[in-house]
């Protein structure tokens, strides 16, 4: 399924096609190995509330969203092979291109909304 990820409280769109890791396999995986992130490309990582970078090839904008769908963390331009970045209280991540969190002007308390969208 691909999902558009919106932030409702900026009437911004994070990730116009976000797909999904919701499988323990899935969610180990994440984006490692991906040569690249595309502008508008993004990944759901639920649940989650923690990621690392290892194996990655290039820094990722990661926003923590807890089961209210309110933004409990950000963390920008997280470069490869970084140990760790969370948030207390997420339910979800979404990893994104460096610099959509900036872009959008998400912050923290927003509020985001999830749509499955046609492929």
């Amino acid at each position: 399924m691909v999902l558009q990820v919106l932030n409702t409280t900026r009437g911004s769109v994070l990730a116009a096609r976000c797909g999904e890791a919701r499988s323990f396999l899935a969610r180990g995986r994440g984006l490692m190995g991906r040569p690249a992130l595309a502008a508008g490309e993004g990944l759901l990582i639920e649940p989650c509330s923690s990621v690392h970078s290892f194996f990655m090839r290039f820094p990722i904008d990661v926003v923590f969203a807890d089961r209210q769908h309110r933004v409990v963390g950000l963390t920008e331009a997280m470069a490869p092979n970084r140990p760790y970045a969370g948030a207390w209280g997420a339910r979800y991540v979404v990893e994104l291109p460096a610099g959509t969190i900036a872009a959008t002007g998400t912050r923290l308390g927003d509020v985001l909304r999830i749509e499955a969208i046609e492929a």
